[in-house]
């Protein structure tokens, strides 16, 4: 068995989901200059994630979830996923977004598991506020060591593809760490370089 893991956020999805919902608010540009801050390693995950949050309280569930569940796809996504599982691997999501989004995309796409934030919902209301799984910058890391150990699979047999700062950490477990159109941050740090946003590209080097 081997473990291919993916960011959810511009990498199999193509944009920022919270940038999608912030669109609706008339506040874009704002939640975008703190995600781009975020990516790039300028302001820290969980401040950031947070803050972006917090600018969201009172958006309506239903419209977030309908917003979630019509995201755009990245090219070659769905393609890439069901190759990556016919070849062994395990595919798995771990994002720094919302399962709002990611659980309708696993049913889409096609991955066997996904790890993420959720949003606080109350009265149907979301309150500015969160939890989950991938809140922090190392968070993606010790989820990775984790379901290795659970699986008995090792870094040799370890795919890790991002785009973003939040996505270094799992980079250290993994053989292959792959920066999809990715932010210097991470391209530093990575060994497979794609620049062109087709997902498909990464089975070149599987």
């Amino acid at each position: 068995m081997k473990l291919a893991v993916f960011d959810f956020d511009s990498t199999l999805m193509q944009g920022e989901t919270l940038e999608f919902i912030a669109k609706d608010f008339g506040i874009e540009a704002l939640m975008k200059q703190i995600t781009s801050e975020a990516m790039e390693g300028k302001i820290d995950f969980f401040e950031s994630l947070i803050k972006r949050v917090s600018l969201l309280k009172g958006a309506s569930q239903t419209k977030i979830e309908k917003i979630c569940s019509e995201l755009p796809y990245t090219k070659g996504a769905k393609e890439t996923v069901s190759e990556l599982k016919k070849m062994g691997y395990k595919v798995v999501c771990f994002s720094g977004g919302y399962e709002t989004a990611t659980i309708p995309a696993q049913k889409i796409l096609g991955y066997d598991a996904q790890f993420s934030n959720i949003f606080h919902f109350k009265n149907g209301m979301l309150t500015g506020m969160l939890g989950g799984e991938m809140m922090f910058s190392d968070s993606k890391g010790k989820m990775l060591k984790r379901l290795q150990t659970i699986l008995n699979i090792n870094e040799n047999d370890t795919i890790t593809v991002g785009d973003g700062a939040n996505d270094l950490s799992m980079f250290y477990y993994a053989d292959k760490k792959v920066a999809f159109c990715a932010k210097p941050v991470l391209k530093r740090q990575a060994n497979i370089i794609i620049k062109n946003r087709d997902l498909t590209e990464l089975l070149n080097f599987v």
